[in-house]
């Protein structure tokens, strides 16, 4: 988690920039290609933070560098766009004051438990400026005009984009190498298997709570639209755990006691999420119109929101 929600926060911050400023041109590509580009090196030095403080040092550097770059661009965006001008700087202003949450992770003196405390930290931290600057309450508090607004269509859309990948870590890791080998055995059936797995959740993330008619957390109220945008990290966490562990299964004869905890724990820790998500979207379906309606938010509960 600590390795994957840096990362995470990358992408979501590009993907917040073109659902408010996209207009496809030169610079835009440009920031697109640099972030991939630290991303990069960010993924080839992750693995290895807790072994050596030199990919400790470039895993952090760049990261911070992605983040100095994403908060440049909105404080360069915010002069042009006056309507989210304040929302920006503010979102921007923020940011670079977490950069210096990171510097202690430079130090080969700060213990690695202390390291991992201050990740914590400077990663919820940039949730909550997240979710700060783009809420209602920064419209509230300055009594601005305006405020920034969601294109649903397109965030359900990047959001299933990058579920879809996580779900190729099951499929990627039963392929490359061909670890259920030549012929109709046991790894094979364990390779079918992982297929399965993976074809039963993203069936689940599509079906969402399965409700024929049901509004979408995005368009149903504040608290389910930030919700839906935060449990999507712990789940693409969960999912890739356990879908690695799950497609490592097949060329092996037997997990270690851990590989059985970390399978076990991803798969469950994804489906509670997937459940989050079922739950957050209200059914607008009659009474007994499925045969296994919602048990926690159905179509009779308008009074909860």
């Amino acid at each position: 988690m600590l390795t994957f929600a840096p990362a995470w926060h990358a992408w979501s911050d590009l993907r917040e920039i073109m659902n408010s400023y996209y207009n496809d041109d030169l610079l835009q590509r440009c920031l697109i290609l640099w972030i991939m580009a630290l991303l990069v090196g960010y993924g080839n030095n992750a693995n290895a933070v807790a072994d050596s403080i030199g990919a400790m040092r470039t895993t952090v550097g760049v990261y911070m560098t992605a983040r100095f770059t994403m908060a440049s661009t909105y404080s360069v965006y915010s002069f042009a766009s006056t309507e989210h001008r304040p929302q920006a700087r503010i979102f921007a202003a923020l940011n670079f004051v977490g950069l210096l949450l990171w510097v202690p992770l430079f130090f080969e003196t700060v213990s690695i438990r202390a390291k991992i405390a201050v990740a914590v930290v400077a990663i919820v931290y940039e949730e909550v400026v997240w979710i700060f600057s783009f809420g209602p309450w920064v419209k509230r508090l300055l009594k601005l005009e305006y405020s920034t607004a969601v294109d649903v269509p397109h965030e359900v859309d990047r959001q299933a984009a990058f579920y879809i990948i996580v779900l190729g870590e099951f499929l990627y890791g039963i392929i490359v190498g061909s670890p259920a080998g030549v012929g109709l055995h046991l790894n094979l059936f364990r390779a079918v298997e992982t297929l399965v797995v993976a074809f039963a959740l993203n069936w689940l993330y599509v079906n969402t709570d399965g409700s024929i008619v049901s509004t979408h957390p995005l368009r149903r109220s504040i608290s389910s639209a930030f919700t839906w945008f935060i449990i999507h990290l712990p789940m693409a966490a969960s999912l890739l755990l356990g879908g690695h562990v799950c497609a490592v299964s097949v060329g092996v004869e037997e997990l270690s006691h851990g590989e059985r905890w970390l399978l076990c724990g991803g798969l469950a820790a994804g489906l509670m999420c997937l459940w989050i998500i079922g739950e957050l979207h209200l059914s607008e379906d009659a009474p007994k119109t499925l045969l296994f309606p919602k048990v926690s938010f159905g179509a009779d509960n308008r009074h909860l929101e």
